[in-house]
């Protein structure tokens, strides 16, 4: 068997996720209420067996930092671990990374006491449950220097990814990256019959990469300035001649990159029967074990929720929600199609008395929260309103900003009660302009 080393890309400023980027990185955003985005590929890889992991990390590192080192320690008896590569300036380079390509380069000198002859490269934010042994099978049967996870994709899609084109035998004829829709026609594969009914002619790179050591090192030495595998280290690898296959995957997986798709993907999870399946017993998410009692609920109807340990919750009904660690909500508040990601601690009774007429961490009483995402430790009183929906643009204020009809709520705010947020306030603001203008 193949002797494979991991490193996972810990994602750049991630500004399309911003604000849950504003203090962290993407791979330390919470997901599925109780996770954060880095135990994803963690878990794919212990799952496969792949105990040698390093997470290469850079901007707003801290958190997530904290996390693996808190969560991911392996018995003395093993040789696995999960390690944090942080970029740092050496004689060789003053930079930090530049882009994905250069991130593996510029830490390729730590895995020098390491005996590996395959490097897995993974992203940090990405939703998907994958066996990385097949994936290194199929390479072996391959004889392949480089092979690339893809995905069918339609014409939708197909412009936001790398794009391969793939001959009938699995290998890799040429690449190209985010390609403009009017030249698709020309980046078709040859596709199963059951994907070209659903009109997905394209198959899309997934960012995971399996890499001979030596194939890999050759590309670093032959193309010394290239700083990212899709727009250069990938087409360069074709170019020049080596076997790149494509390993096609038709299991879920999804891109973590918008607020649009990190409110739809964790909303997936609490339908009956999702395409992501945490309650797969044989491959199990890991992550922190914080040790919290179970949530406790007091006169709540609940409908296509899922709520995470240690909350207090008297709402009056949550629907089609996924609540987080710590969460508090107060009596006759009405939560639906949201996310709410809970709080890093618990508030003394102390706390509590001396914040005077500040609500404490949690959402009040009386309130009524449609279409958000209500990021950790936000202190929200009683009787707000915050609806969000279709019709309203995209803004930010100091507390929150709306993406796509979705509020986003920014981590540890405080809305005081009484304030309206979204909708309401727009049909508000509409009707008083309204009456001016009949007026005038």
């Amino acid at each position: 068997m193949s002797k494979i080393i991991c490193l996972i890309l810990g994602g750049g400023v991630g500004s399309r996720l911003y604000p849950l980027t504003d203090e962290r990185s993407k791979p330390a955003v919470p997901i599925g209420g109780k996770y954060r985005l880095i135990d994803i590929p963690i878990s794919n890889c212990i799952n496969s067996k792949i105990n040698r992991i390093f997470v290469l990390t850079q901007y707003n590192s801290a958190s997530l930092n904290r996390h693996i080192k808190m969560t991911y320690t392996f018995d003395n008896f093993s040789s696995g671990f999960v390690d944090i590569m942080a970029a740092e300036q050496t004689p060789t380079s003053k930079n930090w990374f530049q882009g994905t390509a250069d991130a593996v380069r510029q830490s390729m000198h730590h895995l020098k006491n390491h005996d590996y002859d395959q490097v897995l490269i993974l992203s940090g934010d990405h939703l998907y449950q994958m066996d990385f042994l097949e994936f290194a099978a199929y390479h072996s049967i391959k004889s392949a220097d480089l092979t690339i996870a893809t995905i069918p994709c339609d014409a939708k899609d197909a412009p936001g990814f790398g794009i391969m084109k793939v001959n009938g035998k699995g290998f890799i004829q040429s690449f190209v990256e985010k390609p403009q829709p009017y030249i698709l026609q020309n980046w078709k594969s040859e596709m199963s019959p059951e994907d070209n009914a659903q009109g997905k002619h394209w198959l899309a790179s997934m960012g995971i990469y399996l890499f001979k050591k030596e194939a890999l090192l050759k590309l670093f030495n032959d193309n010394p300035n290239a700083t990212d595998f899709g727009k250069e280290i990938i087409p360069n690898a074709i170019k020049g001649g080596m076997s790149v296959s494509s390993y096609q995957f038709n299991g879920y997986w999804t891109d973590i990159g918008t607020i649009t798709s990190f409110y739809d993907a964790n909303l997936a999870l609490t339908g009956p029967v999702p395409e992501y399946n945490l309650f797969d017993k044989e491959n199990p998410v890991y992550t922190r074990q914080r040790m919290l009692p179970p949530t406790k609920m007091f006169g709540t109807t609940t409908n296509e929720a899922m709520i995470a340990d240690g909350c207090i919750i008297s709402a009056k009904s949550i629907d089609h929600c996924l609540i987080g660690i710590r969460q508090r909500i107060g009596e006759n508040s009405i939560i639906k199609n949201s996310i709410l990601m809970g709080a890093q601690r618990y508030q003394t009774m102390d706390e509590i008395m001396e914040l005077g007429d500040n609500p404490p961490m949690g959402i009040g009483s009386n309130c009524y929260i449609d279409k958000a995402i209500i990021d950790k430790n936000c202190q929200i009183g009683s009787n707000v309103e915050i609806i969000g929906g279709e019709g309203l643009e995209d803004m930010e204020a100091d507390t929150y900003c709306i993406r796509d009809g979705i509020i986003v709520l920014k981590k540890g705010v405080l809305i005081a009660s009484g304030t309206k947020i979204g909708l309401e306030r727009k049909n508000r603001i509409e009707k008083a302009e309204a009456k001016i203008k009949s007026k005038a």
